[in-house]
This record gives C-alpha cells, sequence and structure tokens, in this order.
C-alpha cells in the first residue's frame, strides 16, 4: 500500500499495522523531514498523536484519534471525576482537598476506610490506597497534593471494558488478588473472561460516548446492585486482548479500513 493511502499515525501503538505509517514523535515539528511533514499537514486524521500534538492539531483544525477530548483527561482523575459529576454518571463519591486547611477536614466529609489515590500520572493500580486510619492518611497527604479522596465500595472484582469508536471491543472481569483491595493486572489482579454483566458494558460504552473518550478502557464497579465508573483508562493494557486471543493489531487494522475510527 503507498505511503498516501495509508493512515499517518505519531506514536508508535499502531506501527505494526499494515495500513499505518508510523512517523513517531518529535519534540520538534521542524524535525519531520520534508515527507513527513507533508503527510502531516495532508492527512485528514492524525492518529494518536500525543497530549502535545493533540492540542495542536485541534488548534489548527485537524481532527485526531484518539480525540482531543479524549486527551484532555489521560491520568488526570480530577478532571475526569469534575467530568463524572458534571454528566451525572454514576460514580463513587469523590472529593478533591487542596492545602492544609481543607485535608484536615477529609474526615468530616468520609469515614475510615476510604480509598486515597494519586490524582494525575499514576495508572496500574499504583497509587491507589486503602486508607485505614489517622497515621495512614497523614502519610498519604504528605505524599499527595492535592488529596484525592473516594468512597470504599468493597468488592473483590471490577469490569474493564475498552470502547474503541465508540464501540466494546472488549470486556473482561478483573478478580482481585488475595489480600489486595485492587484488581489491576499489573498488582496481580487476575483475568476472567465470563461474560460480564451487559448492564456495565452499556454504562461504560455510554460514558464513553458522553465524554466524548474514543480510545478508552473503562473500570466499572458493582456495589449494592448498582454499577459505578471507577475511572478511565487512555493507556489500558493489552493483557486482556492476549487472554482472549484477541489480535489487538488486526483489530485496528480493520477499525481503520472499514472507518469506524
Amino acid at each position: 500500500m503507498p505511503k498516501s493511502q495509508k493512515a499517518v499515525a505519531l506514536e508508535k501503538r499502531l506501527e505494526k499495522c499494515r495500513n499505518v505509517i508510523t512517523l513517531g514523535v518529535r519534540t520538534n515539528f521542524d524535525d519531520y523531514d520534508d515527507e513527513a511533514a507533508e503527510l502531516i499537514r495532508k492527512a485528514a486524521k492524525i492518529y494518536y498523536p500525543t497530549v502535545f500534538y493533540a492540542d495542536l492539531f485541534d488548534a489548527a483544525g485537524k481532527q485526531t484519534f484518539p480525540s482531543y477530548h479524549t486527551y484532555k483527561c489521560v491520568q488526570d482523575k480530577i478532571k475526569q471525576t469534575a467530568l463524572f459529576q458534571l454528566l451525572k454518571i454514576p460514580h463513587p463519591r469523590t472529593r478533591v482537598f487542596y492545602g492544609k486547611h481543607q485535608k484536615k477536614a477529609i474526615t468530616q466529609y468520609f469515614k475510615f476506610p476510604f480509598i486515597a489515590k494519586i490524582p494525575r500520572g499514576s495508572a496500574m493500580g499504583r497509587g491507589v490506597f486503602l486508607i485505614k486510619n489517622e497515621e495512614q492518611l497523614q502519610s498519604y497527604c504528605q505524599a499527595s497534593s492535592p488529596a484525592y479522596i473516594q468512597e470504599y465500595l468493597p468488592a473483590d472484582r471490577d469490569v474493564r471494558v475498552v470502547v474503541i469508536g465508540g464501540q466494546c471491543v472488549h470486556a473482561y472481569w478483573r478478580i482481585a488478588p488475595d489480600g489486595d483491595f485492587r484488581s489491576n493486572v499489573a498488582v496481580g489482579g487476575i483475568i476472567d473472561l465470563s461474560p460480564p454483566p451487559l448492564e456495565a458494558v452499556h454504562l461504560a460504552v455510554r460514558t464513553a460516548l458522553a465524554c466524548q473518550w474514543d480510545d478508552v478502557g473503562l473500570d466499572i464497579i458493582r456495589y449494592d446492585k448498582t454499577d459505578y465508573v471507577l475511572e478511565a483508562n487512555m493507556k489500558y493494557g493489552k493483557e486482556g486482548f492476549r487472554a482472549a486471543d484477541i489480535d489487538y493489531i488486526r483489530l485496528m487494522e480493520k477499525l481503520i479500513d472499514d472507518g469506524k475510527i
């Protein structure tokens, strides 16, 4: 396939796709050679442009995949929570506390135990803590500013739903390992391919569409017969695809060929 007929990507996520030419990410746009720069300028859409270039392409009126809106919330739990609250998406009760004065009021809003997270830049279950007492709370508050506090909904599993181009492409259970409240595969969570509840899948798809996120892994927890969106992961792992014998590269090639993304 000629270069001019291929989709144009910057990040390496699609570099093994037959119908994509990956140009790489350059710190300065001038570092692209003339051919690459023209491919970018002429492309109707740029795939995986990075947060930096997504901003620039949006300013220039150029479409990207994932969308500019998707990049706005990458690894930012504070923005995600505010958006969930704005759109009335079911989400565990969550509050952000800034500065020493606000942090002193945490236990006025939440009773032990509760969840505390590093709100920006953390992923794969790291930076997530179950706070059981005042000592643990003080230790967390010293390490994180602002403090991102969320009610604890006891459950030994959640559902990871991957939504690409407005449709669920994969959904599976993640079961927490013994002695841990987190179900992330990176910390020992077990993938269970038993069919998850359709209500959880539908909630994930509705959430992705409402937030204008077109490539996202959403974590859904069921507690007291209600489904809640825990958070969105724009840089999700592929372990669930491999466990289900789903070829992620072939999947993405087909979605591009069919004009779905």
